[in-house]
């Protein structure tokens, strides 16, 4: 906890979590007195002209103010780390995004700081009541996926955003109709379009589109419903007239815990009469034909059996052997 009292200082330390630059503390103290304060250790540098009014350990929201303060004025939280000060779930980590305009080159940013340059950021892109200041949740998913390791993975932030109801479509669509040149736009395009229609991964659209290729009914996404403890799951795709039940298995599958709590899921699916089918990611979209007949087996209508005990046959009274 930091030890100012100068109000406007302390206002101003609360306002970025305790990190201030240097040009910062010299508005308000003198540049020996800045000087004391390191040396008694009462503040610690952070990086080269950035500080930290405290000596305890420096948290997440504080990284991210030393990201933005030692890259520059004008620098921006960008992607996945301006998303998450609005609450983004599911894609934290340890690195933290800064966007900075194209004729700008920081030197030796902070540790687990990547900087992006741009030559397109218009004032509508830019959210200036962020704490620190970063860009509008339409344009961060965007570079969120253009900055992504993988297309899934860029694929599966696009739909989170729309699954957290962070972003609408029309205004990612404009963001994307300014930057001709984005990486994977053709992706994020797709992805805006079946995500903002119910669809929350690339595994899941490319389930759609072999129903419809296949003739087959198109199923429900994403269905709603309570399992036989009251907790309410998502079914990937259901055809409800059938009951059919289709789980689409990515990466996470592998994960232990993530296995047994599907397990559970699909266990209790059966229990209460439906029936399910399961199929990794990549074999809809490499063995298209397999899922197809699987998918029409299951779909055919089941007929009628009498599960019913036979009826006993009736006995006539045994005749008495008279000889």
């Amino acid at each position: 906890m930091s030890t100012e009292t100068d109000p406007p200082l302390l206002e101003l330390l609360a306002r970025q979590a305790g990190v201030l630059s240097r040009s910062q503390a010299l508005r308000h103290l003198s540049a020996r007195m800045v000087e004391r304060r390191l040396g008694s250790r009462r503040w610690q540098h952070a990086h080269r002209g950035v500080y930290v009014a405290h000596t305890g350990p420096i948290d997440r929201e504080a990284r991210r103010w030393i990201a933005v303060l030692s890259t520059g004025d004008g620098t921006l939280l960008g992607g996945l780390s301006a998303l998450e000060t609005i609450g983004f779930r599911g894609f934290i980590t340890d690195r933290i995004d800064v966007l900075v305009r194209a004729e700008k080159t920081p030197s030796g940013p902070p540790p687990g700081v990547v900087v992006h340059r741009t030559g397109i950021l218009p004032a509508s892109d830019i959210h200036l009541m962020g704490r620190p200041p970063g860009t509008m949740p339409a344009r961060s998913l965007v570079d969120a996926a253009q900055w992504a390791i993988s297309d899934q993975r860029a694929w599966a932030i696009i739909a989170a955003g729309f699954q957290q109801r962070l972003v609408y479509a029309d205004d990612v669509r404009t963001v994307l109709a300014r930057m001709p040149r984005a990486k994977r736009r053709a992706l994020i395009s797709e992805a805006v379009t079946w995500s903002s229609g119910g669809v929350h991964s690339a595994a899941e659209a490319d389930f759609l589109r072999l129903c419809r290729r296949a003739g087959l009914p198109e199923p429900l996404l994403q269905h709603a419903r309570r399992d036989a403890h009251g907790r309410r799951n998502y079914l990937d795709a259901y055809f409800e007239e059938c009951r059919l039940h289709v789980e689409i298995d990515g990466g996470h599958h592998m994960d232990v815990e993530h296995w047994w709590a599907d397990m559970r899921r699909q266990n209790d699916l059966w229990i209460s009469g439906d029936r399910v089918l399961r199929f990794p990611a990549w074999a809809i979209r490499h063995r298209p034909a397999e899922i197809t007949a699987q998918l029409r087996a299951a779909l055919r209508p089941i007929p009628f059996l009498n599960t019913s005990p036979p009826l006993p046959v009736a006995k006539g009274p045994r005749s008495k052997n008279k000889g």
